[in-house]
């Protein structure tokens, strides 16, 4: 007698939608560009200070949009306080709802200690930004230097808990082979990287002052982390076709007969080594020919922008397609609505309008690294400096 036993599994809606995949993006820049920043501001390097300013303003704007993203993302935004009201040490996520806003506190604090001297010389402005000047100023005593570089040290090791924790919150799921893994954490560090560097090198551009030394710098940034990243990549490949058990194991094995992941493997893959060369390519030009291939490096960054999304994109949504409880993939198409194609578009559109009014309040442009307004030079002569280093005319601010 034949008998036949007929399996059912449920299939689960998906867990985090594409407002994980923009928190998770824009945190990253947030943390990266302020490393980027951090030479100048905290260890006054000077020859980084164009660099500075454009990722700090990176740096800020990202950080005030990141946890809109991330409320957006918890499905009932208005129960955030239930972090605080029954918080877990040993959730990764309830020590994250005590670091970040520690570290928005602590970046939006940087900004405005570097800023301030700017603000000072401006307060007699005339209209909406000499009132701004004089609001955010507050006062006209000087910003003392040593105060820039302990706020942006504390801020920096506080920024090295957003990663540890942004990345363990992913790792620590051991329902999901391709996330459970050691080798996750890292190479959003990584990509973040190379997406900072892109962002710089774009906003060099659109600034208007094309900085060559900014961008021979961020192109410098860009390789040591393609560098790293595909070490890491590497080593995840090789220790998940080497390995018969394991989580990685478990993660190669789970997508071994999808031809969609082996053409997403393939379309990455391709995209880093392309990148990786083109760079190379850059930094071993000869010194006079430079400045022209500079002029296009921009495009290098929107690559850089795609590779550092596209990474979040793949491990955030690709993965829950995989079915956890039954075998084969599970479709998922993005919707038009606020969860979908509307909120990744929105997300950039609100920090898109944050840049835009910083860049119309703050003159971010004359930022030193702490000092009094006295230290800031008249804006004649500030432009007339900035066009003997760059290519171009500069910003206006």
């Amino acid at each position: 007698m034949n008998s036949t036993i007929e399996l059912l599994a449920p299939r689960y809606d998906i867990a985090w939608y594409p407002w994980a995949v923009q928190y998770f993006f824009l945190i990253a820049l947030s943390y990266a560009t302020l490393w980027l920043a951090a030479p100048a501001l905290v260890f006054g390097k000077q020859r980084w200070l164009p660099t500075a300013r454009l990722a700090l303003l990176a740096c800020l704007t990202t950080t005030l949009v990141a946890p809109v993203a991330l409320l957006a993302d918890l499905h009932q935004p208005l129960r955030f306080w239930h972090f605080y009201a029954y918080a877990n040490s040993h959730s990764w996520m309830s020590v994250g709802s005590l670091l970040l806003p520690l570290y928005v506190v602590s970046v939006v604090v940087l900004a405005w200690l570097a800023w301030r001297p700017a603000l000072q010389a401006n307060r007699q402005a005339p209209g909406i930004a000499g009132f701004v000047a004089r609001w955010l100023s507050f006062g006209s005593a000087p910003t003392p230097r040593a105060l820039v570089a302990l706020v942006g040290l504390a801020t920096l090791a506080l920024s090295t808990g957003i990663m540890l924790y942004t990345g363990a919150e992913v790792a620590i799921v051991k329902a999901r082979p391709l996330w459970h893994t050691v080798w996750l954490p890292p190479m959003f560090v990584a990509t973040g990287f190379i997406a900072a560097a892109g962002l710089v090198m774009i906003l060099n551009r659109v600034d208007g002052t094309r900085d060559v030394t900014v961008t021979g710098q961020m192109l410098k940034v860009m390789l040591g982390a393609c560098l790293v990243a595909g070490l890491v990549a590497g080593s995840w490949f090789l220790d998940g076709i080497n390995a018969n058990v394991g989580s990685v194991a478990a993660a190669m094995e789970s997508v071994r007969d999808s031809a969609e992941w082996r053409s997403t493997a393939l379309w990455g893959g391709l995209t880093g080594l392309v990148l990786f060369g083109a760079v190379l390519y850059l930094l071993t030009r000869p010194v006079s020919r430079r400045p022209a291939l500079y002029a296009w490096a921009w495009v290098l960054g929107l690559v850089a922008l795609h590779v550092g999304w596209m990474f979040r994109w793949v491990v955030l949504m690709d993965v829950q397609t995989i079915a956890r409880n039954s075998a084969g993939f599970h479709h998922y198409g993005i919707p038009a609505g606020s969860s979908g194609i509307l909120g990744i578009v929105g997300t950039f559109g609100l920090w898109l309008a944050a840049i835009l009014l910083i860049d119309l309040f703050v003159p971010w442009r004359q930022a030193r690294q702490g000092g009094s307004a006295a230290d800031i030079p008249p804006a004649q002569s500030d432009a007339q400096s900035a066009a003997e280093t760059t290519e171009g005319a500069p910003g206006h601010g």
